[in-house]
Formats: C-alpha cells, structure tokens, sequence
C-alpha cells in the first residue's frame, strides 16, 4: 500500500525517538474523535452536527491532523468525503484506541459508583483469616454491592502499594510514620509466646520474655512488621534473639514450633494449633498496634471513603 503523503509535517526532526512520540501523541489525541465522526458519516457538516460542533472547527481539526500525519486521510468531493487508504488504515487503530478509552472510563465510573464502587484493601496475613472477612461482612450490612480487591501482604510492601495507587487502604502493623501517608491506630493485639508441648516452659500460664533468653527463635524475615516488633520486644527484655528459622506467614512458624524448632513471639491464631502452647508475656508489654493507613492527600471514591468511615469506627474494638 503506497500512501500518499504531504509535502511536509509539522512535527520537528527528533533524535529522541521517545520525545517524539510523545509529542505526535499529544498533537492527534483530541482531534481523534473527530476524525472517527467524519470518518463514519462521510460528510463534514453531518458529522459537526452529530457531535455539536462548529463545522469551521471540525474542518481545520482534520486538516490540522492531516499536516501534523504528513498525510492525507481523506479524499474530497465537495461536502463530502472519502478515507483514503492511509485513511482506512488510520481509521482501524482509532476505533480500536477510542474503544479502549470508553472501556476505561466505563471502568474507572464503575469503579467510584457509591453503590457497586471498589476498595482496593490490604492487610496483614495474619488478619485474613478471621479479623478482614468479619470487617467485609459487617461493612456489606450497609453497602451489600461494593466490590473488594484483597492483597495481602507485609507492611512496608502495602505501604508502597498505597504510594504506587494500587491501594486505598491497608491493615498494617507496626503503625506508619511517614509525611506522605496518614495513618490512625485502631486496636492492639497482644502478642504470645509460643512454645513447643513438650518445652520446659510448657506447663506455664505466664512467662517473662527474658526467660527464653537462651532460646532458640523462630520469625519471620527482616522487613516484616512483627519482626521488628519481636526484635524491639526482646531487647527491651534485654536480650538479642537468637533467630534459628525465619519465614514469610505466621501459621509456618507455629508449624516449626510445634516441630521443636524453636519458640516465637506470635498473635493468636485463628484456630489453635496442636502441639503449642502460648503463653501470656508480663513483661515486657508484648502487643502490638493495628491501624489504618491511607496515602496523604489522595481523593477518595464514595466506596473506600464509606469504607474508611467504617474503619475508624471500628476503634477499639477492631479484632473479634
């Protein structure tokens, strides 16, 4: 196919191959539309009718388009008009494009609609289980089509989630600071010491944490919340544990507890496991804070502002 192209263009010779689309993008995005409209109806002054707008504007838009392509899209006899074969070929990626675009803008409504909208949530594993499923049931009582995307993850990963726009809140411990986020504390989960059913501390009820001192520890990897909370915890008992195993997910500690590999510092579990025992810690106060975060300044659709109104009611008595 041999287009027939224009004596010159008013796009400027680029070495930066990546400016310089970024500049014909900018110059043919609002005038796409239109030519779809001309395309479609064959005539200029039924097409600025059908789109309401001034024909003198639809007229200089295509032949704006034109000189910025370099080609010509069109062929004219008198009012009306006919694609070229450059025309066609431009015409097939437009509907294709402006198709795409409707479908977002469709989404993005759906999205933010009060009634069937989205939350993007995230949270702690150790919180999907019990505490995230009875929060959704509760909060769909009052809006029972709002649709859910559920991550669950490690605090400093959903933090960046939040920074990265691929979430509107998150369930994160310990509570963030940090200038570009907001964060509000909502509950405190007290952490156990979990122990082997055969370990010498076993036939406890309370223990203080300077007592497993020379044990060995089972956590889970630097980065994590509760590893920070554990290390924090333990050297305010006055000691550095010694950290035989670490893991990603709280329930595989228990498990290598319960193999004699080690003791940890954990939440309750969902359901109790055998071959453990936890154990209450007295000192030093071994708890953890559970809040909400949310990025800083960043709009909220109706869905996750009605979600977050719910959150924050939830102060205090946040854990079942």
């Amino acid at each position: 196919m041999v287009h027939q192209k224009r004596s010159q263009s008013r796009l400027s010779p680029y070495s930066d191959t990546t400016d310089m689309n970024d500049d014909i993008v900018t110059l043919l995005a609002p005038r796409l539309a239109y030519f779809a409209g001309v395309a479609r109806t064959e005539h200029v002054t039924r097409a600025a009718h059908e789109m309401q707008v001034p024909q003198s504007t639809l007229s200089r838009a295509m032949a704006r388009l034109e000189q910025d392509l370099g080609v010509d899209l069109f062929a004219r006899h008198g009012r009306t008009v006919s694609l070229t074969p450059a025309g066609r070929t431009f015409l097939t990626s437009v509907e294709r494009a402006l198709a795409e675009i409707e479908r977002a803008a469709d989404e993005v409504r759906a999205d933010a609609d009060a009634a069937t909208g989205k939350v993007a949530f995230g949270f702690l594993h150790t919180m999907g289980a019990e505490t995230v499923p009875a929060l959704i049931h509760a909060f769909r009582a009052d809006h029972p089509r709002v649709r859910f995307s559920l991550v669950q993850n490690y605090g400093e990963a959903m933090l960046e989630g939040l920074r990265a726009g691929e979430l509107d809140l998150c369930l994160t411990s310990p509570i963030p600071d940090a200038p570009d986020l907001v964060a509000r504390r909502l509950d405190e989960q007290k952490l156990r010491l979990v122990v082997p059913a055969d370990h010498r501390l076993a036939a406890r009820r309370r223990v203080r944490l300077a007592e497993a001192a020379d044990e060995s520890f089972v956590t889970l990897e630097p980065g994590y919340g509760l590893r920070r909370i554990t290390d924090a915890l333990c050297s305010e008992a006055g000691f550095r544990p010694k950290v035989a195993f670490e893991g990603e997910e709280a329930e595989t500690l228990r498990g290598l507890v319960a193999a004699g590999l080690g003791v940890a510092l954990l939440p309750p579990p969902a359901v109790p496991r055998p071959g453990v025992v936890e154990l209450t810690v007295t000192a030093p106060r071994a708890v953890r804070e559970i809040g909400v975060a949310w990025l800083d300044g960043h709009p909220d659709t109706p869905p996750v502002a009605a979600f977050k109104k719910f959150l924050l009611s939830r102060r205090g008595h946040l854990l079942p």
